[in-house]
C-alpha cells in the first residue's frame, strides 16, 4: 500500500495557442522523463543501490517582463552603490554577511571551499521511521528515483520493504555542493525521495494566537462537534489529484490570449464578496445547513458567511465516493 503523501498532479489543461510567447508556461526540465539531474546510489546497509534522480515537481508558472509603458520596451537594471549612487562593475563586487547592524564579515571563494562540504555520490540512509510521522512541514522538493540497469532487484526490495513496513528512510546527501536532508518514500512503483528542511528553517509557532485543546473558554460543544464530523464525513471522497485544476492560470492564460487578440480583456465573473467579518456567527446553524447540503449532494452556496470570514472547503462533486473520515 502507497504512503498518503501523494502531491497534485500539475494542471494538464494546455495553454491556448494563440497565447503571447512570454506567456507560456515553465515546463520543462522537471518532467519525470527528463534527463537525470543527480547520479549516484543508495546506501542501503551493506547494499549499494545504482540509482538517477529525476525532478518530480513541473512548475507550471507563467513569466512577464517589466516594460516601460511609454514604448513597451523591456526595463534593465544596475548595480548601484547605496552609500555613493555610483554603478558597481561585476569584478568589485563581494559577497558580504552582516553579523552586526550595518557591518559586514567579506567572504571569498576560497572561504566557501574551506566550509563546503565533501561531495558525495551516495545517499546515506540514517534511519527509518514511520512514513506519517513526518510533518508536511519539512517537505521541500519532491525528486523520483529510478534504478540503474543492473539494479533492478535490489530497488524492488527496498522499495516494497518501504511499502510493507510503511515505513520512510531518512538520508542525507550532496548535491549542488549543498547536504541536503532527504527522505525516501515508496509510491506506487517508484521510490520517492522528498528533500526536507532542516530544522533550523522552520519558524516556531509559539507567537501565534492558537487555540488551545481543551480550553473553557472556546466552549466546543459535543453536538457542534458532531456536526462538524458529519460534514466532513459527507464531503470524504478517495484522493483524486487529477480532479483539481489551478483556475487561476488557465483563466490568466485565457485573459492573455483574449487581449492579444483583440486589445481588451472583459470579465470573467463578479468579484465574491465574502460575509460580514463583525456578525456574530451561529456556527450550529451554517453546520446543519453545510451537512444537509453534502449529504444530499449539493454544493454549498460560496456567497454564505462563514465563521469570522473563514473560506470553506470545496464541496465533493455530486456521487462522489464518500468514506469515513
Amino acid at each position: 500500500m502507497a504512503t498518503k503523501r501523494l502531491r497534485p498532479a500539475p494542471s494538464a489543461t494546455p495553454a491556448p495557442k494563440a497565447a503571447p510567447k512570454k506567456a507560456a508556461a515553465d515546463d520543462d526540465e522537471s518532467t519525470p522523463a527528463g534527463r537525470p539531474v543527480w547520479n549516484g546510489s543508495i546506501s542501503f546497509g551493506l547494499l549499494q543501490i545504482p540509482i538517477t534522480v529525476h525532478g518530480a515537481e513541473s512548475r507550471q508558472e507563467l513569466h512577464f517582463t517589466q516594460l516601460d509603458k511609454s514604448n513597451l520596451s523591456p526595463i534593465g537594471y544596475q548595480r548601484i552603490n547605496k552609500a555613493t549612487g555610483k554603478k558597481v562593475e561585476w569584478s568589485d563586487i563581494v559577497k558580504g554577511y552582516e553579523y552586526e547592524k550595518g557591518r559586514y564579515v567579506v567572504m571569498t571563494d576560497e572561504d566557501f571551499k574551506a566550509a563546503n562540504i565533501e561531495a558525495t555520490q551516495t545517499i546515506d540512509i540514517q534511519d527509518f521511521v514511520d512514513a506519517e510521522a513526518i510533518s508536511p512541514t519539512f517537505y521541500e522538493t519532491p525528486y523520483y528515483l529510478a534504478p540503474a540497469k543492473k539494479a533492478q532487484k535490489a530497488y524492488a526490495i527496498l522499495r516494497e520493504a518501504l511499502r510493507r513496513q510503511k515505513k520512510a528512510a531518512v538520508a542525507t546527501f550532496v548535491m549542488r555542493s549543498r547536504e541536503h536532508l532527504c527522505a525516501i518514500f515508496a509510491q506506487e512503483d517508484v521510490l520517492l525521495l522528498e528533500v526536507l528542511r532542516f530544522p533550523h528553517e522552520l519558524r516556531s509557532t509559539e507567537s501565534l494566537a492558537l487555540p488551545q485543546p481543551g480550553s473553557a473558554q472556546l466552549k466546543l460543544h459535543p453536538k457542534e462537534l458532531e456536526m462538524a464530523e458529519r460534514l466532513v464525513e459527507g464531503m470524504a471522497s478517495d484522493w483524486a489529484p487529477s480532479k483539481y485544476k489551478d483556475q487561476y492560470r488557465d483563466d490568466l492564460l485565457a485573459k492573455i490570449e483574449e487581449k492579444a487578440r483583440t486589445g481588451k480583456v472583459t470579465a470573467a465573473h463578479a468579484p465574491a464578496r465574502g460575509g460580514d467579518r463583525d456578525n456574530v456567527v451561529d456556527l450550529m446553524s451554517l453546520l446543519r445547513k453545510s451537512v444537509e447540503k453534502a449529504e444530499s449532494g449539493r454544493k454549498p452556496d460560496r456567497g454564505s458567511a462563514g465563521p469570522k470570514g473563514v473560506k470553506k472547503a470545496a464541496p465533493r462533486k455530486p456521487g462522489a465516493k464518500t468514506s469515513a473520515a
